[in-house]
């Protein structure tokens, strides 16, 4: 019984899943073909890509986004958790003062919670 719900977990429910991230890349990759001034998509597509490990890809479309739209603050609250990770604090604390202006304030909080100096 066990090994069936590890197999409806894994097989079945994985797939599933990964059948929707894919239907919504493409509509992102339309929406970004129909409307390439626009960064919603760009930063959408960002998102989904961080989800499935691309983060090459996904720094590209979220540098993308804020170069399309300066104060994008979710895009650069993305982009200050990406370079945390990356451990390039001086770009991770300028995207988490830009996306604090624009009333996202969860990059600045990670940053301080996990005690990096500005």
């Amino acid at each position: 019984r066990i090994g069936n719900v590890s197999f409806w977990r894994n097989e079945v429910i994985q797939a599933a899943l990964d059948d929707e991230t894919r239907c919504h890349m493409e509509e992102q990759r339309a929406w970004i073909e129909r409307d390439p001034a626009n960064p919603r998509p760009y930063y959408n597509l960002a998102q989904l890509y961080r989800m499935e490990g691309r983060q090459e890809e996904a720094l590209g479309l979220l540098l993308e986004a804020v170069r399309l739209e300066a104060g994008l603050a979710d895009a650069h609250a993305s982009l200050a958790e990406m370079y945390a990770v990356r451990e390039d604090y001086g770009a991770a604390w300028r995207h988490a003062r830009a996306a604090e202006r624009g009333g996202v304030a969860r990059a600045v909080e990670m940053l301080v919670r996990h005690g990096v100096r500005e």
